[in-house]
């Protein structure tokens, strides 16, 4: 990928062939999972940052830091099966339980995030209900080189993918964006540390889904 042609390609594009990329769109909140079909000049304009800068830095990006997804289909879906679904399981409930602390025992706080437990929650049995659903069908499926009517359990779990990017909106919203008050507490801390790597770990996930494993079926649907 040339330096100049940045400014032109998609979001989604970008974070597929150029690893680290990610982290350069989650440092200035662009949306490179569910958002991520336009181009860097139009996100740059909409959150009001200079493409020329966003380009800079992905330009200086240590490539060989960052290891690429997995090429082989099989390895990517065992790799997000290990990296992303069993570590969303296995967090998930403790920030749950941390969020239940913070709001019982600060809820006087003026800057306490009311609701975060129950969103939290919400957000586990969907994100489990999500992840059955590739584990038992979908996945399975792509392992056995797809099927031509792939395509449509592949535009649920978009869509699903477009509600759980609702969720981390809502989540962001209600921790002030991992911004903690000065009085916070150590567990106060702890929850706000773990929400901020719920939700990149979360839209990580949903990129690899989404602009690298998903489109690879798009072809063996239409023969």
């Amino acid at each position: 990928m040339e330096f100049l042609t940045y400014g032109d390609r998609t979001l989604a594009d970008i974070a597929v062939r150029l690893p680290g990329a990610t982290g350069v769109f989650r440092a200035h909140k662009l949306d490179f999972c569910c958002g991520g079909g336009i181009s860097l000049k139009e996100a740059a304009a909409k959150r009001g940052l200079a493409v020329e800068d966003l380009e800079g830095e992905l330009q200086a990006l240590d490539v060989a830091a960052s290891a690429p997804a997995p090429a082989n289909t099989a390895d990517l879906i065992d790799h997000i099966l290990t990296r992303y679904h069993a570590v969303h399981r296995a967090e998930l409930p403790e920030l749950v339980r941390l969020a239940r602390r913070v709001e019982s025992v600060h809820r006087g706080h003026p800057d306490v995030p009311a609701g975060l437990a129950d969103l939290l929650a919400e957000t586990l049995q969907e994100l489990d209900t999500h992840m059955q659903k590739e584990e038992i069908m979908l996945f399975p499926m792509m392992k056995q080189d797809g099927h031509p009517m792939i395509v449509h359990p592949i535009a649920v779990m978009q869509g699903e993918h477009e509600e759980h990017g609702e969720r981390l909106r809502l989540i962001e919203a209600l921790t002030n964006g991992g911004v903690l008050p000065e009085d916070a507490c150590s567990t106060w801390r702890a929850l706000y540390a773990g929400t901020r790597k719920l939700v990149d770990d979360v839209m990580e996930h949903i990129h690899l889904e989404n602009n690298l494993l998903f489109p690879r079926f798009f072809e063996t649907a239409e023969r």
